[in-house]
């Protein structure tokens, strides 16, 4: 891999590493922030989620300018975003500014997680597309890993009822790091095909290393010239296959209970009679098991499949969730919470956690791609919203019932997976939509 494309890959990830790190952040600033403001469980869940809604928004605003200007540059604007919300949340003098501040960061989050993943496949070679794509999640796992150290670590320094204020506000130096490194890498060349500007598509192959330059752009001009006039949009008629795996894939995805997990990671320890600190320092095991299991999957996804790794992490999920559901649902064995929670993060992982960006970005045509992205982002979110919205609420009344709801949720996803997502691994961009087909 040449200097230029390790930059674009470099670029990518830390448009992940940001994700992660505003996901996973507010997990350490709920019990602060109920304090400060005096939130009973209803407001605080609506503000937890106030980002979600931002972040919705912004996955699904993103595609068409994503399209039309190109994911690299609309990274640029997104980057200042998570800058001018770090520092919004940090210096934030009530809870009206903190949330637009986190709303601002969701969409941020939102966009970003159509755009990086749709550049960093487009830049990719067929036979490392999925582990390029991946770094992505990787970054976001490594991102929520920081997020909790960050927790942690500021936890230890007593700042008292100003603590939240800081593990929101060190997320602005990753913020200015992505904005500088946005400088550095070139449009995406299949974007560049698309719109006609054939000769610079060319340089920044040549730039990113491709060996052979001239049948990489012819074809690209068969793709441009099979979709001409009827895909010119994201339609039903025209891809419903694609669609539909994407909703699929994104709701399935929310439904194993994730991020409401991510999110609310202190309180289900602290539910199970942990402080605050050690429920800090948990968090930091669960985020470092994120992050080791991302990374295993990674070195195997193009060999083995994306496909393989749903259905893996399928019975990995189920017998997890069932386990916290047991626990939770009878007030005993609290000392096995962790190892199940462990179970359930490594198994999430290793599958949709690995193959969710990579698998929603390779089954669009390249003009819709972004648009394609947005879509199934957008669904992820939706649900994300309603499910951390919903989560506080639905556990004060039953500590076990939103666990019970998941571990369900994994069986459906495993019988729709085996039933009805092809495998797109190894296969060109260019002849991903007849692989689909068939």
């Amino acid at each position: 891999m040449n200097s230029s494309l390790k930059s674009g890959v470099f670029v990518g990830g830390l448009s992940g590493l940001l994700f992660g790190f505003d996901t996973a952040v507010i997990a350490g600033t709920t019990q602060g922030l109920a304090q400060a403001f005096h939130l009973s469980p209803t407001v605080l869940g609506l503000t937890v989620s106030s980002a979600l809604w931002g972040t919705l928004f912004g996955a699904f605003a993103a595609g068409i300018p994503g399209d039309k200007y190109g994911a690299r540059n609309c990274l640029r604007i997104i980057a200042i975003m998570y800058v001018i919300s770090g520092l919004g949340c940090l210096f934030a003098p009530n809870l009206a500014t903190l949330i637009a501040a986190r709303v601002l960061a969701g969409l941020a989050v939102g966009a970003s997680s159509v755009l990086a993943p749709t550049y960093l496949a487009e830049i990719a070679p067929a036979r490392q597309r999925g582990a390029m794509v991946g770094v992505f999640q990787l970054n976001i796992v490594a991102g929520i890993l920081v997020a909790y150290l960050s927790n942690y670590l500021i936890g230890l320094l007593n700042l008292g009822d100003q603590e939240w204020r800081w593990k929101f506000g060190v997320t602005t130096v990753p913020s200015l790091l992505l904005a500088a490194m946005l400088c550095t890498i070139p449009n995406s060349p299949r974007w560049l095909a698309i719109k006609g500007r054939v000769n610079e598509a060319g340089k920044v192959l040549a730039r990113l290393g491709h060996a052979n330059i001239s049948e990489e752009l012819e074809n690209y001009a068969r793709q441009t010239a099979s979709s001409a006039g009827q895909k010119a949009k994201l339609s039903w008629r025209s891809q419903a296959r694609p669609i539909t795996l994407a909703i699929l894939l994104a709701m399935f995805n929310q439904l194993s209970g994730i991020n409401a997990i991510l999110y609310y990671l202190n309180d289900i320890f602290a539910a199970a009679g942990y402080g605050k600190v050690s429920s800090d320092l948990q968090s930091v095991i669960i985020g470092a098991t994120n992050l080791a299991f991302t990374l295993l999957a990674l070195t195997i996804i193009d060999r083995i499949g994306r496909k393989t790794l749903l259905l893996i992490g399928s019975v990995g999920l189920t017998a997890s969730l069932s386990g916290v559901a047991y626990i939770e649902l009878s007030d005993t064995h609290q000392s096995l919470l962790l190892p199940m929670l462990v179970l359930f993060i490594a198994s999430f992982a290793f599958s949709q956690g690995a193959v969710i960006w990579v698998y929603i970005s390779e089954i669009f045509p390249t003009e819709v791609r972004a648009r394609g992205q947005g879509l199934g982002s957008s669904t992820h979110w939706l649900m994300d919203a309603l499910i951390a919205t919903a989560f506080p609420v639905i556990a004060a009344t039953s500590k076990g019932l939103p666990f019970v709801f998941f571990a369900l949720a994994m069986v459906a996803q495993f019988i729709v997976v085996l039933k009805f997502f092809p495998e797109t691994k190894g296969i060109a961009l260019e002849d991903m939509e007849n692989a689909i087909r068939r």
